[in-house]
């Protein structure tokens, strides 16, 4: 199985469909194929597979494969508050260098199909995107799209200042598209390259970053630990029943509908999950938890919104579960967790 191939929030979907319904092409002839609606694009709960996403990004280039640079105008859309927890994690780091390490720990939480290597040599640190298990026909605007998602997050985090020293990659030269290129990275790219690579200034990396707070980033990598605990898949049906219910908490679904989804009836569902060593409930239990941890790390939600978004038609009931769940209420996790 593809490196790549892990599990991501739809939030980069949107982002590239934003990018072609700007050049024209309406979000029902990216999503095709996708199983996603446009609906889905916006809902924050959303998880899709790394397949998915791949489709809606051939789709895209085939609708506009002959804009060149392509993929920086969609790189450009990636700034660290589309990575959620690890963005904040990454901007609370002490050092640029730092901020790197963090986002290479939770790699899963990005978007990127290109696999980043970093090595230190001498003065400089050399970062690496392999695109090696890439269809041949999307390496181009792949690259493109995550070297400039890299460069978006260190100006995010780093500020305009330059730490690339030199730049390279795979590909032929751009006909119609080097002064994009330039005018982006800051610098002329080589082409034709043996591999596609940044050398930074390693230096720079280690420079104190303006923003850095110890007890935000610990806060948001708890958080970035508790998204990916709950992304890890069960085996089975257990696996596929967890990820129907976290699509469909907020609408309340029941058992039967989920069984449904699944071409069973409830009895032969609870029976085979039985089998599993879990129950429908437990599934739903687990979810609910994570999804709660995860909403409660920012303040923009309130405890009745999460509630609802959890499915629950009381905010007491969803209290008592989280004071089950956690020992303490969902307003004074809050306060302790806070990015």
């Amino acid at each position: 199985m593809p490196a790549w191939n892990f599990d991501r929030a739809v939030t980069s979907m949107r982002l590239m469909t934003e990018l072609a319904l700007e050049r024209g092409v309406p979000p029902a002839t990216v999503l095709a194929g996708t199983q996603v609606s446009a609906d889905q694009l916006n809902n924050p709960d959303v998880v899709v597979g790394a397949q998915q996403e791949l489709r809606l990004i051939a789709n895209l280039v085939d609708a506009l494969g002959d804009e060149q640079a392509l993929g920086i105008d969609a790189g450009r859309r990636y700034h660290f508050t589309a990575f959620g927890a690890l963005g904040f994690a990454m901007v609370s780091s002490q050092t640029m260098r730092e901020a790197m390490t963090i986002g290479l720990r939770y790699f899963h939480l990005t978007f990127a199909f290109t696999q980043f290597a970093v090595s230190d040599q001498g003065a400089q640190t050399r970062l690496r995107l392999d695109d090696g298990e890439l269809p041949p026909a999307l390496r181009r605007f792949i690259v493109e799209r995550d070297s400039a998602a890299f460069i978006t997050l260190q100006r995010d985090i780093f500020g305009p200042q330059p730490v690339i020293d030199a730049l390279s990659f795979r590909y032929p030269a751009p006909r119609q598209a080097a002064a994009a290129y330039q005018a982006f990275y800051g610098l002329a790219p080589q082409f034709d390259a043996v591999a596609n690579e940044a050398l930074l200034d390693r230096a720079a990396l280690e420079r104190r970053l303006p923003q850095a707070n110890d007890l935000a980033r610990q806060a948001a990598e708890t958080q970035c630990r508790s998204i990916l605990d709950a992304r890890a898949p069960r085996s089975g049906l257990a696996g596929r029943v967890r990820e129907r219910i976290a699509a469909r908490l907020a609408e309340r679904a029941t058992m039967a509908e989920i069984a449904g989804g699944l071409h069973m009836i409830p009895r032969t569902l609870r029976r085979r999950l039985q089998e599993e060593g879990t129950t429908y409930a437990e599934l739903r239990d687990e979810v609910r938890q994570a999804l709660a941890d995860e909403y409660l790390a920012g303040p923009r939600l309130s405890i009745d919104q999460i509630a609802n978004r959890l499915g629950y038609a009381e905010s007491t009931s969803f209290i008592n579960a989280f004071r089950r769940w956690h020992g303490v209420t969902p307003h004074a996790y809050r306060l302790s967790h806070r990015v």
